[in-house]
């Protein structure tokens, strides 16, 4: 205690010269928007790297299940492509083939979670891309699983996901098996489970039934999968609600996909249109 004491006289002026500069550099931050935008810009690139060094010892630990994942899509996909051989000769195929690259809808971008929070009211994800590899706001980003969320603020390496475990989050969503949509949303209570609300009434379905996107939005492609009825209304009204299992475990994401649909601002720009 004697040595922090004396510590303190001797250098009182030079730390009370560091609190008054602390004091200054705050104001000029909080007074001037430009040093403002610089300084947040600043500290989202020291703690985006933060988090991708967190990131990459987790991935380390966690190769085994992630390697299976990986494998498993590969077998699928790999499974889808052979049965498109099967069904189509090699002239037909290079046809598809040109046809799908002319008039292809989606992009895929490749990336990773490296901050991931599914505990609060609002939760929000980090992922390791950002506008220099194409990524703006309002993507779509999902795994070889299902849905994550959509992008919400991008920086030039970095973006961040708005959780579907967030309670704005609302995603166009409909029945695997039917043609009945609803509205995707979280309750806020378990991370494992999200809601669908807004079901017609003449909808028929029943537990295990599995929910996919609907499409209905410039974001998200139809049918990529979301999870299973877990829990059935005790009586069907205009303002069902059911529970939907998530395929996703929320506490535990790595790889990931953004989604850009290149014929977003399109169909915007045809929607906005005045009468």
């Amino acid at each position: 205690m004697q040595q922090l004491i004396y510590f303190f006289q001797k250098y009182k002026y030079f730390l009370f010269f560091l609190f008054l500069e602390v004091i200054a550099v705050a104001l000029i931050i909080n007074n001037h928007s430009f040093h403002k935008s610089k300084f947040i810009s600043s500290t989202n690139f020291i703690s985006g790297g933060l988090y991708e060094k967190s990131s990459n010892i987790s991935e380390y630990l966690n190769l085994k299940e992630r390697n299976t994942l990986l494998s498993e899509e590969n077998v699928r996909l790999k499974n889808e492509l052979e049965k498109l051989h099967t069904l189509l000769d090699s002239t037909t195929i290079k046809a598809v083939i040109d046809t799908a690259r002319i008039h292809q809808n989606y992009l895929y971008i490749n990336g990773k979670v490296i901050n991931n929070n599914f505990d609060k009211a609002n939760n929000f994800l980090t992922i390791n891309r950002g506008s220099k590899n194409g990524v703006t706001p309002e993507m779509a980003v999902i795994n070889s699983k299902g849905i994550i969320g959509i992008t919400d603020n991008v920086s030039l390496k970095y973006a961040r996901v708005q959780s579907i475990l967030n309670s704005k989050s609302s995603i166009n969503a409909k029945f695997k098996n039917n043609p009945h949509f609803g509205t995707l949303i979280w309750n806020g209570k378990d991370y494992n489970t999200v809601q669908l609300t807004d079901i017609p009434r003449q909808t028929k379905f029943k537990e295990g039934d599995t929910i996919v996107t609907g499409g209905k939005s410039t974001i998200f492609p139809e049918g990529i999968p979301i999870g299973t009825v877990i829990k059935m209304p005790g009586e069907l009204s205009a303002v069902n609600s059911i529970d939907i299992k998530l395929f996703n475990d929320m506490s535990s994401l790595g790889h990931i996909y953004v989604i850009t649909n290149l014929n977003k601002e399109e169909i915007k720009s045809v929607e906005n249109t005045n009468e």
